[in-house]
């Protein structure tokens, strides 16, 4: 099943909903700080359980104490969708950083 691309109105809109996210192209990015290098690791492990469990994968690029997210929707054409949205939201609730 092919998922649909959001407008860019209802990007704009979720992106109201969704604290430190951001649009960055195609994709719903968010960047997180730590103050330690293995706080960041375990934030990146944990959203990679929670991708897990949701099918939906995000790119990963885990830096010196920060860690950026990046979802868009491979079977969308790379474009953002509803899946991005409800992951943005799954990855928040994680609550970092702590």
């Amino acid at each position: 099943m092919t998922s649909v691309p959001l407008t860019d109105v209802e990007i704009a809109s979720a992106l109201n909903d969704l604290p430190g996210w951001e649009r960055d192209g195609d994709a719903l990015t968010r960047t997180v700080t730590f103050d330690a290098y293995l706080a960041g690791a375990a934030f990146a492990s944990a959203v990679g359980v929670l991708a897990e469990g949701l099918g939906h994968h995000p790119d990963l690029y885990i830096g010196y104490k920060k860690v950026t997210v990046r979802f868009n929707t491979h079977d969308a054409g790379g474009k953002i969708t509803a899946k991005d949205v409800a992951a943005a939201r799954a990855v928040n609730a994680l609550g970092y950083p702590k």
